[in-house]
């Protein structure tokens, strides 16, 4: 059997349930299938709630990690995801700059970049 992708509208509506027909299609998605979310599909979740939505750095971050305890959620690695997500959670940076760092901190990659803040935080 194939991996099942979701997209980032599919977890949108699940979280926000602002648009009941699809909250439920999303739900029904979600709870009776193994999918897998890219890490692209999570910036993306990460940045409409952000931006659009305008919730808070750590609310995205708790809701988040809660889905991927989910046993049926995938993601590329979760030790490298929750890893971004605490960090993102508890600091003002922009999550794909903490996915980078988590990368650093979890698999020992290194990581150039002329971003300020991320050199920063690599070099901490």
């Amino acid at each position: 059997m194939s991996m099942k992708i979701v997209d980032a509208n599919i977890i949108l509506r699940y979280l926000l349930n602002d648009t009941e027909e699809l909250a439920v299609k999303a739900l029904e998605i979600l709870e009776n299938n193994e999918v897998f979310v890219p890490n692209e599909v999570i910036a993306e979740i990460v940045y409409v709630l952000e931006k659009v939505y305008k919730v808070k750095n750590d609310e995205i971050s708790d809701a988040l990690k809660a889905l991927f305890e989910y046993g049926n959620i995938e993601a590329d690695d979760l030790e490298v995801l929750n890893e971004a997500l605490n960090l993102y959670g508890s600091r003002k940076l922009d999550f794909v700059d903490t996915l980078l760092y988590a990368y650093h901190k979890v698999k020992n990659y290194e990581v150039y970049t002329f971003d300020k803040k991320l050199n920063k935080l690599l070099n901490d």
